[in-house]
């Protein structure tokens, strides 16, 4: 199994994949979404996403400026009101 992870930005979409776990930098602390995560919506602060493609995988990050967290049924969507490239 695994979650299903879009990275947007009101200008593109910057990622559409299935991974096994991602961590946000959410506005309360950081929080890790996997696969089957309770619905949940969060402002995320400017920090690092953490990207696990895999189980025990090293985590790719990348950075976001501001924006909204949901995890719902489709997964877990990032709107970023910026992305570093």
């Amino acid at each position: 199994m695994a979650l299903h992870f879009e990275l947007v930005t009101p200008a593109r979409q910057v990622r559409s994949e299935d991974v096994h776990m991602v961590v946000v930098p959410g506005a309360e602390g950081e929080f890790g979404v996997l696969e089957g995560h309770a619905p949940f919506m969060s402002t995320i602060r400017d920090g690092a996403v953490q990207i696990y493609k895999t189980e025990g995988a090293e985590p790719e990050t990348i950075e976001v400026k501001g924006g909204f967290a949901e995890v719902g049924d489709a997964g877990l969507t990032v709107l970023a009101e910026h992305v570093e490239a």
